[in-house]
């Protein structure tokens, strides 16, 4: 069962440069729970299918599982990340980072189960073979580099795939997803880019 979000909180628990649409599939994470883990997906709804309305209904309860045959098995499900980067690089935020968002179901890493409990969840909106685009490289290399100034325990071989810590269950972010690319840009970005209290970038070189 999810637990309201104070409002007074949610400037601190939120990307700057995300839209912030508030779903209701979230829970609070144990109490002293220590942020060390970004797990990064992809979804499209229907797969293969991008600028639907339906990962956004999907996150908000909100799904109309008539509206296509492969639906029928998303019924009563809630699920969450904590962002969604669409195929344009915009930004959609659904559950503040303190909050337990409910991405990686049945999940472990470095001996430890329940990944949800410890990590960010990003989906990028794709599938496994398809090409991301430009756009979204760039903003999960910004959005990453902004949690990990405010989450500095995410170090680089934390930084994983949904297919790492649910292997055999799950395949995203795909063969499609670049890691070398990734990792290579978000090196840069930290090289040269820090962000001030507000959340604004701020170049260093």
């Amino acid at each position: 069962m999810n637990t309201p979000v104070n409002e007074n909180f949610i400037k601190d628990d939120v990307l700057p440069f995300a839209k912030y649409i508030p779903s209701p599939h979230f829970n609070e994470r144990p109490a002293n729970t220590l942020i060390d883990l970004l797990v990064v997906h992809c979804i499209s709804l229907p797969a293969g299918q991008f600028n639907t309305p339906h990962v956004n209904d999907l996150f908000l309860g909100q799904l109309n599982c008539q509206a296509h045959p492969s639906f029928v098995d998303l019924a009563d499900l809630r699920v969450s990340a904590h962002l969604v980067i669409w195929r344009d690089g915009l930004i959609t935020q659904y559950v503040p980072f303190s909050k337990r968002a409910w991405h990686a179901g049945l999940s472990a890493f470095d001996g430890r189960s329940g990944c949800n409990d410890f990590s960010v969840g990003i989906e990028l909106e794709g599938c496994d073979n398809l090409s991301y685009t430009e756009n979204q490289y760039h903003s999960l290399v910004k959005a990453t580099a902004w949690l990990r100034q405010k989450y500095p325990n995410i170090t680089s071989d934390k930084i994983v795939g949904h297919s790492d810590i649910a292997p055999g269950r799950k395949t995203d972010p795909g063969p499609a997803f670049d890691w070398q690319k990734f990792k290579t840009l978000l090196e840069a970005e930290n090289d040269n880019t820090q962000f001030d209290d507000s959340g604004s970038f701020r170049t260093t070189t």
